[in-house]
């Protein structure tokens, strides 16, 4: 079973600011690629944090309302720092979080929600930036064909599983969703069979109807 990598689903050309790239630059860097975030490096191309438009903004937020009638926001002396910032390391979000080429949609989605960020950029051995990786790069995998979740599942799921008995369950794949049916021989290969479905790249759901003949593990298939 092929598992995507980052590597595989990345942006590789990757716009970056330097790290004393001045606020004015960075919004029209932004504009001009139509990006919301952009890794700052240092002189090495190693990321040292993110600045996005949440950042940007706080040179906003943080100043007097010329009417008068919205009050100035109260910021903790980090927060007060990045508004009056004028470069990207002043302005970016750090540490940088980052992700690895080698890693599967799986680490690399747990981190981006651990941390609450929406991107990641991605550097290799020596932490040089090689791309970088958003939320939309990982939700590509759901818009794989039916067709090849259905060939993968019978190729890669039940015939290494259950070997010559895999033709006694059938698959059907609409818009993600797997449905299984017919019957194995033992009860316990149902939860693995289920939970190897839903590892496959590109599955929204699986529902099973399988069948079983004893539930004795000493039943288990040879070979299995």
């Amino acid at each position: 079973m092929h598992h995507r990598t980052v590597a595989e689903l990345m942006t590789r050309n990757v716009v970056r600011a330097p790290r004393d790239m001045p606020f004015k630059e960075i919004v029209r860097l932004l504009e001009d690629n139509d990006i919301t975030a952009v890794p700052v490096v240092d002189e090495l191309d190693r990321p040292m944090g993110v600045v996005s438009e949440a950042d940007l903004l706080r040179k906003s937020s943080a100043q007097p309302d010329p009417s008068g009638r919205a009050p100035i926001p109260h910021l903790e002396a980090w927060d007060r720092a990045k508004a009056e910032g004028t470069r990207a390391e002043e302005l970016m979000s750090a540490p940088a979080v980052c992700a690895r080429p080698e890693w599967t949609v799986v680490e690399a989605a747990r981190l981006m929600a651990a941390q609450n960020v929406k991107r990641l950029p991605v550097v290799d051995e020596t932490d040089r930036l090689q791309g970088i990786v958003s939320r939309s790069d990982l939700l590509r995998i759901f818009l794989r064909r039916d067709d090849a979740l259905h060939d993968e599942i019978t190729g890669d799921v039940l015939r290494r599983t259950l070997g010559p008995a895999a033709e006694q369950v059938t698959v059907e794949v609409h818009e993600g969703k797997v449905t299984l049916d017919g019957s194995v021989e033992v009860k316990m290969m149902i939860p693995i069979i289920e939970r190897l479905c839903r590892s496959v790249d590109g599955v929204v759901s699986v529902s099973e109807h399988i069948a079983y003949r004893t539930d004795d593990p000493r039943r288990f298939p040879p070979g299995a």
